[in-house]
């Protein structure tokens, strides 16, 4: 399901980025945040961070760029909310340097070229329903739910277009699965 807010953009009813970070464990956190700090695609999204971190400890946001990423990493994953696009690639970072074999297994269940479960192409057309719905069984099957649905919100968030199908199946929602 998909609700529009005025401005028409189509918005999954999922939590956002942000709030995804609010839900990880602090040790999943940490390995974001890590993650995050090696990014070199994340400059801009690093320097929002540094700005957040400092305004927090209240430090410099200079200081902030000077401590070992170890302090850094630390300050993040402390944060108790962090903005909208930090927390989007803080997310694409976890996945990239923790969750490779997930992506491949996903990707590869839809049959889409991928190098180690990084897409080959960037012309993606959305997979059919009943190819996700396989494709989601298959990562089920093999990998924790909560790390299934982090990456399947993920993915929406990431690319709506796309993945906007993935909003509907409970996997992508476990907290829902029970209600």
């Amino acid at each position: 399901m998909l609700t529009y807010p005025s401005d028409m953009t189509p918005t999954p009813e999922i939590p956002r980025p942000s709030q995804l970070w609010k839900q990880l464990s602090s040790e999943r956190r940490l390995q974001a945040a890590a993650a995050f700090w090696q990014d070199e695609h994340a400059g801009a999204e690093q320097a929002e961070a540094a700005a957040a971190i400092a305004q927090r400890i209240k430090f410099r946001v200079k200081s902030v760029v000077a401590m070992s990423d170890e302090k850094r990493t630390r300050h993040l994953a402390s944060l108790p909310s962090v903005p909208e696009l930090v927390a989007a690639r803080l997310l694409v970072a976890y996945h990239l340097t923790h969750q490779r074999p997930m992506m491949a297994t996903f990707l590869s269940a839809l049959g889409i070229p991928h190098e180690d479960g990084v897409l080959a192409d960037d012309d993606l057309q959305a997979p059919a329903p009943a190819a996700l719905q396989s494709a989601v069984a298959a990562l089920a099957a093999s990998y924790p739910p909560e790390d299934v649905s982090l990456y399947l919100s993920t993915l929406t968030w990431q690319d709506p277009e796309t993945w906007r199908a993935l909003a509907d199946l409970p996997e992508t929602r476990p907290h829902l699965q029970h209600s």
